[in-house]
């Protein structure tokens, strides 16, 4: 018996993200002009991150991969430290 495997229709799909609305556009050349000046892809992220935090995780990781030259990969971990950050410095020490 040959048994087929497949994925359901919404793993297959991936979201689309538009990054063309101006304030993603303005973060994403904030953190390539930051990286052109020879900072860090963590201080790139960082700025594109404080910039987009209203925005939903997947449009943040898109502009990170964009902007900090980040791998997907690499932007999920960037994300995750830079909203942890981001809390700490809410709180008052």
């Amino acid at each position: 018996m040959n048994k087929a495997v497949t994925a359901p229709a919404a793993a297959v799909e991936p979201k689309k993200i538009d990054l063309n609305k101006p304030l993603i556009k303005e973060a994403i050349a904030k953190g390539k002009a930051l990286i052109k000046d020879g900072k860090s892809k963590a201080d790139a992220a960082m700025v594109i991150f404080e910039a987009l935090k209203a925005e939903e995780k997947d449009v943040v990781i898109a502009a990170f991969v964009q902007g900090a030259t980040l791998t997907e990969k690499g932007a999920v971990t960037y994300w995750y430290n830079c909203r942890r950050k981001a809390k700490k410095a809410v709180k008052p020490a």
